[in-house]
C-alpha cells in the first residue's frame, strides 16, 4: 500500500522545539518595561541570599501581542485553578531595583 499524506492545512503551523530548549530555563522574576511600540519581559532566576541576578531570557513583544499573551495566561491559569484549585498569592518580596521607565514585576 502506498502512503497516503492527508493535505496539510494552510492555516496549520508547523512549530519546532529544539532539545536545548525543550528543557526550558527556570524563572521565579519576571521584569516588564514598556514603550509605546513594545514590552520588553526580562525572566530571572533570583537565588536566595545572593544580591545580584543574571537575565536568563528576553522576550520583546508588541502591545498587540502582549496582551494576547496577558488573556492567554489569565486563561490558563482560570483552567488550572479550576483543576487543582486556587494558586496561593504571596505577597512579592520588596526589591530594591530600579530600571528607569514603567515596570510592572510578575
Amino acid at each position: 500500500m502506498a502512503d497516503e499524506q492527508k493535505p496539510q492545512d494552510p492555516n496549520q503551523l508547523n512549530i519546532e522545539l529544539s532539545e536545548e530548549m525543550a528543557d526550558g530555563t527556570y524563572s521565579n522574576l519576571a521584569i516588564i518595561t514598556h514603550s509605546n511600540s513594545e514590552f520588553i519581559v526580562d525572566f530571572i532566576n533570583v537565588m536566595p541570599g545572593l544580591p545580584k541576578a543574571k537575565v536568563k531570557s528576553r522576550i520583546v513583544l508588541t502591545p498587540q501581542h502582549a496582551k494576547r499573551l496577558m488573556k492567554a495566561l489569565a486563561d490558563n491559569v482560570q483552567k488550572f485553578e479550576q483543576a487543582n484549585g486556587p494558586i496561593k498569592d504571596s505577597e512579592p518580596q520588596g526589591l530594591p531595583m530600579q530600571f528607569g521607565g514603567p515596570t510592572a514585576q510578575a
